[in-house]
């Protein structure tokens, strides 16, 4: 498995690992006990981890997800820009 994303936050977290689970992906989430043993403080990030066959799908969804999201105007306004980019990825799977 390859860690996909590192945070503390756990509603980023369960949010993407609704997106995935949305598109069919497969997903753990480590150090979540770890995590908690250094109570509030947030020392210890825990890792979203997905196998290295959905890596760039995986990717390649949350970036549509996350433009989609309110106040991302700007990532919008490149998305026009990547179009193509997104056909071959998705073309890929």
């Amino acid at each position: 498995m390859i860690e996909l994303i590192r945070s503390n936050d756990p509603v980023e977290l369960s949010w993407v690992q609704s997106v995935l689970a949305d598109e069919g992906i497969d997903c753990l989430i480590f150090d979540f006990h770890a995590s908690i043993l250094d109570g509030s403080i947030g020392a210890l990030p825990r890792r979203l981890m997905i196998t290295p066959d959905d890596e760039s799908r995986a990717r390649y969804i949350l970036e549509i997800a996350r433009r989609e999201l309110p106040g991302n105007a700007e990532l919008e306004a490149d998305a026009d820009e990547d179009d193509d980019i997104g056909a071959s990825a998705r073309d890929d799977v």
